[in-house]
């Protein structure tokens, strides 16, 4: 018997079409008729595999969930929980800068998604084995997760245009150099995340300190 010419429609092939999608033209691209096209399938069939569009957008974020490095938390591993935590939010920035699209969707927290869950567990479980309490713990897993995600939702500096007359200093007379912003683009939103983050770290660092001791 032939062999058939395309491969099988699985769940596989329907979340990295819609992760394309995604990262090429937003969230409100995805729909089954665009990914049915991009299959060469009809669109009922994708409903064989994912119930909603918001089943395969969960889908598409786990994916991303699932690069963040979260090795830095594995009991052996040695790492302090304040180098643990600095070394974790740069790999989940990573993983969402390339795909900011998403973020979005991963900022309504994990839900069921598989991956989401993981990153979740791990930080709440590292935080509560270096001795923070449990109410504390929960508390630094989603102050982390607003900060890494806000981070990767839109550039700061490409919010500025390039052209100098915009920012006319009888109007704005802080802002006379805005116009170079744009082109250090990442000089400026790295140099952000890495001085918010340690402001962070150094913030949670005294109130680790401050703790009742066993």
């Amino acid at each position: 018997m032939a062999r058939p010419r395309k491969p099988l429609l699985s769940r596989d092939l329907i979340v990295e079409a819609a992760g394309t999608l995604v990262d090429a033209e937003g969230l409100e691209a995805v729909s089954t008729r665009r990914l049915a096209a991009a299959l060469g399938v009809s669109g009922p069939s994708l409903y064989n595999h994912f119930r909603t569009k918001d089943e395969i957008l969960d889908a598409v974020a786990d994916t991303v969930s699932a690069r963040v490095d979260l090795s830095m938390f594995d009991e052996g591993d040695g790492r302090e929980w304040r180098a643990a935590l600095h070394d974790w939010a740069h790999s989940y920035r990573g993983a969402l800068s390339d795909h900011p699209n998403i973020v979005p969707v991963l900022a309504r927290g994990p839900g069921r998604r598989p991956a989401g869950l993981r990153v979740a567990d791990a930080v709440f479980g590292a935080m509560t084995a270096a001795g923070w309490p449990p109410a504390q713990a929960t508390r630094i897993g989603a102050l982390m997760r607003y900060f890494i995600l806000g981070s990767a939702v839109a550039s700061f500096a490409r919010g500025f245009v390039d052209d100098e007359a915009a920012y006319d200093p009888a109007d704005y007379p802080h802002l006379g150099q805005a116009h170079l912003l744009a082109e250090r683009q990442r000089e400026v939103d790295e140099g952000a995340f890495e001085t918010g983050l340690a402001a962070l770290l150094d913030g949670l660092a005294l109130q680790y300190e401050a703790l009742p001791k066993a």
